[in-house]
């Protein structure tokens, strides 16, 4: 996060960050949920699911966790802005302009 960014754009900028990893979250969790109705349906074991469960902790949520708890929120932030989990026209303006260099980086790299 700048250190030079005012303490409103810094709660802007957490509040967004904490959205798209809501977001982020709520996305990887599909393919989980599919599998409980798997389960339930009897069409797969416990232990597969299980282990489902263990591969989807270990990965896509220990991933987002990092990305929104350890990372810098702004390129975290820019990166949801560009791969369209965050909608920058629902986002203060003067926070998308701070994240002016960080999109564009992300733009530039074609990170979806």
């Amino acid at each position: 996060m700048a250190p030079e960014m005012p303490k409103r754009l810094k709660r802007a900028l957490r509040g967004a960050a904490m959205a798209a990893h809501e977001e982020e979250l709520r996305r990887a969790l599909v393919p989980l949920d599919a599998a409980f109705q798997r389960w339930r349906a009897g069409d797969v074991g416990s232990g597969e699911l299980a282990e489902l469960i263990h591969e989807f902790h270990d990965g896509p949520a220990r991933e987002l966790f990092k990305r929104y708890n350890y990372g810098q929120l702004d390129l975290a932030v820019a990166h949801a802005i560009v791969a369209g989990i965050l909608d920058r026209s629902r986002l203060p303006g003067e926070l998308v302009e701070a994240l002016g260099r960080a999109i564009a980086f992300h733009e530039e790299r074609g990170q979806t």
